[in-house]
């Protein structure tokens, strides 16, 4: 694949709502952003880019490099197409190949015959043409084709990535209801944090917004947190490259620590994952944990953002009994982070309107399926603005 490692149309997946999160990474990397949608950002982009965007990308979920475009009605088109492609170019015999898909297409009824077919093709294409083919399962550590297929229209992809860049591999122990790293990552963008202030992460679950905090304070690739990636994995892949990439992203660090970044929960369990989450991702010298309520959460001197993960009441517990909860929230805001600014991400509107402070800017996201708001809150001394609640 190094021969020729011309540019060409690639796709970089993200989480609904994060895609302008992902557009602002991109350009910042470098890259002219050439359509953008609900779930993706369209680039052109060479091999070793892509090697580049696994390693730094915060927001994305897979790097996905266009291998072709085939018109087919059903399966056995499917098939008959994809046989047709120059899999020996790509396909490393020796490998182990798995494909994913996403599929809208009238004749299909089981969603896993168009990949059994996709693979079929795949595979006998090999056998005919080298007379060797590779290991093929559902494990996505190996080389992974995916597919987009909507109508009679089928783009195949050559993932660059494999599992996604939302598994950083430091989420050992999740607590409760996790919030995915790459939504903690855009929440921290969306705040403007950069390390310069002190973050205060009271009710902090499993600790992905502060480990991500720390991450991007310390300018850390979030890539180099593991090492097995789908584009080390193709035919002729350049691993000096690649090596070579991990060591100068190594490099990019800066030495200085942050300003105090503080994680509390008045569960020790949860502070306990967050503690050995931190340690996988070897930050935990830069974060201070402590098991207390969120109201006796101890501030730094200095102001800074304060950001809180609210519970739902959608999976984890009755809204009505969460209401009490968010009112304490807001006098816990208004009393104790009195100059900061304050951030609350959550669901509801309930649980917005409880706790009685005007909102200066909201921000949707979707985490885990659930329609979420990012809350802003500018916490100026000594008021207290009331706001109805508003979606």
């Amino acid at each position: 694949m190094t021969a020729n490692d011309s540019k060409r149309k690639t796709r970089v997946t993200c989480a609904p709502s994060l895609a302008p999160y992902l557009k602002e990474e991109l350009e910042a990397l470098g890259f002219e952003c050439l359509s953008m949608d609900k779930t993706g950002v369209e680039i052109n982009a060479s091999t070793t880019d892509a090697m580049m965007l696994n390693l730094h990308l915060r927001t994305a979920f897979h790097v996905l490099q266009r291998f072709a475009d085939i018109n087919c009605q059903n399966a056995d088109e499917l098939y008959r197409e994809a046989k047709r492609l120059p899999w020996d170019r790509v396909i490393d015999p020796d490998g182990f190949l798995s494909i994913t898909s996403n599929v809208r297409n009238e004749t299909i009824t089981n969603s896993m015959f168009p990949n059994m077919r996709l693979k079929d093709a795949i595979c006998d294409k090999l056998t005919s043409t080298i007379g060797k083919r590779p290991d093929a399962g559902s494990s996505t550590e190996g080389m992974v084709v995916s597919m987009h297929w909507v109508d009679n229209k089928a783009r195949i992809y050559l993932n660059m990535t494999g599992r996604k860049l939302s598994d950083r591999g430091y989420r050992k122990m999740p607590f409760m209801a996790p919030m995915r790293e790459t939504i903690a990552a855009a929440v921290l963008m969306e705040m403007k944090y950069d390390g310069s202030r002190p973050l205060v992460v009271p009710m902090c679950g499993s600790g992905t917004i502060a480990i991500e905090a720390a991450l991007i304070a310390k300018q850390r690739a979030p890539g180099l947190l593991r090492s097995n990636y789908g584009c080390t994995k193709w035919l002729g892949a350049d691993t000096e490259a690649w090596a070579q990439m991990r060591s100068d992203a190594k490099k990019l660090q800066v030495k200085a620590d942050p300003a105090p970044i503080i994680a509390t929960d008045i569960e020790e369990e949860a502070i306990d994952a967050t503690r050995k989450n931190a340690v996988t991702a070897g930050v935990d010298h830069l974060i201070d944990f402590h098991v207390c309520d969120f109201a006796e959460t101890p501030m730094p001197e200095e102001c800074g953002d304060v950001v809180l993960h609210g519970e739902y009441g959608v999976r984890l517990g009755d809204e009505d009994e969460l209401i009490s909860t968010y009112k304490r929230i807001g006098d816990y805001l208004k009393t104790d982070c009195a100059g900061w600014d304050g951030f609350i991400f959550t669901s509801g509107k309930p649980l917005i309107g409880a706790i009685r402070l005007k909102v200066s800017k909201r921000t949707p996201f979707v985490n885990a399926e659930i329609d979420c708001r990012l809350l802003r809150y500018e916490l100026y001394k000594g008021t207290r603005v009331v706001e109805a609640p508003r979606s």
